[in-house]
């Protein structure tokens, strides 16, 4: 199996995270649950439940534990809501001139298909079952680092998805699922209010099979001629 705790080591030391990288799993019926992992007690976001994991808790949460209705939405755990798809809850909060913009917003949200049974969540270092995504907060120049890093073998570009809305459940964990590529996303208002995300930080995830490659890369980028030190 994968050294997590490696992984999660490196990355913690060599990009001065605060917290740790936080693993999330999406499981499709109660029988795949990790075993030993306890139900979450309180009803709370997936953002703040990805802030509880990057404190150091360990926990799955089924539907009824999700806060959140477009969380839970797009992490496939319920249908989406009716003032959802409609477009009016976005417009409602005034983040866009018309509801015709908050709908077109709506529609081009990354959202898993209606299977998933309940999301997990732990530290990385703890992790003692193969993940979906990790999930990173970290400030400006650490996402500099990981940007550098998951080009670092083959070069490229990165294409960041994000609208300003679902940041932690949509950018950083649905499409990163969907598509098995990492994605950077500056958060958003609901989860910079309800999931600790600092003013200075920002949110990327990353498909759990390109980790190892990644951390082995933050290592030799952070340490390259051209890194700032």
């Amino acid at each position: 199996m994968t050294d997590y705790a490696k992984i999660s080591e490196t990355l913690k030391e060599t990009l001065h995270l605060v917290g740790s990288p936080v693993a999330v799993k999406l499981v499709s019926s109660p029988d795949k649950l990790p075993a030993g992992v306890p139900e979450i007690e309180e009803v709370v976001r997936h953002c703040g439940m990805v802030s509880l994991a990057r404190q150091g808790k360990i926990f799955y949460a089924p539907d009824s534990k999700h806060q959140c209705g477009g969380g839970a939405w797009v992490l496939g755990l319920r249908e989406i809501g009716e003032s959802m798809d409609s477009g009016e809850h976005y417009f409602r909060l005034g983040k866009y001139s018309s509801l015709g913009a908050s709908k077109r917003t709506v529609y081009n949200v990354p959202a898993l298909p209606q299977n998933t049974y309940a999301t997990v969540y732990v530290p990385l270092e703890k992790a003692t079952f193969v993940p979906d995504v990790v999930i990173i907060f970290a400030n400006p120049f650490a996402m500099l680092k990981l940007a550098q890093a998951s080009l670092y073998r083959l070069g490229g570009r990165l294409y960041p998805e994000f609208a300003g809305i679902q940041s932690v459940c949509s950018d950083a964990t649905a499409y990163v699922y969907q598509n098995g590529e990492p994605n950077f996303s500056l958060g958003c208002d609901g989860s910079r209010k309800f999931s600790g995300i600092a003013d200075d930080e920002m949110v990327a995830g990353f498909p759990v099979e390109r980790i190892e490659e990644l951390a082995e890369a933050v290592l030799k980028v952070t340490a390259a001629p051209g890194s700032k030190k």
